[in-house]
This record gives C-alpha cells, structure tokens and sequence, in this order.
C-alpha cells in the first residue's frame, strides 16, 4: 500500500500534463482545418508519390523503378 502514496500523484501529474497539452494545442489552433483533410482524401493531387522541387522552383513527380 506504501506504493499508492507515489502512484496516486505520479497518475495525477502525468493527467495534468496531458490536460496542459490538450489546452496548448487548442489555443494554438491545431484543429482549425477540420475540412481540409477530407478533401485532400478525396483529390488525385495527394499520392504515393509526392511531388519533388529542385533548386529552380519547378515540380517533378519522381519515377517509380521499373518491377520485373
């Protein structure tokens, strides 16, 4: 029972971090794009291949290897 009087607080501490943590993503505006994600699911835009840029600004889709 001795180990309780070290949990209890310990378990208390890490919820109040947590919480802190919770309350820090919402003030920093974490969850302001709640539609963004679902139209980038649907959009072809958003593959397996992302596209690359080199140093003169313009975009590649990198060439995937040939599979035998």
């Amino acid at each position: 029972m001795d180990v309780l009087r070290f949990l209890i607080p310990v378990s208390l501490g890490l919820g109040g971090l947590g919480l802190l943590a919770f309350f820090w993503t919402l003030r920093s505006n974490q969850y302001e794009d709640p539609d963004g994600d679902s139209r980038r699911i649907l959009t072809d835009d958003y593959d397996d291949a992302p596209k690359l840029q080199d140093k003169a600004g313009t975009s590649e889709t990198p060439t995937k290897p040939n599979q035998q």
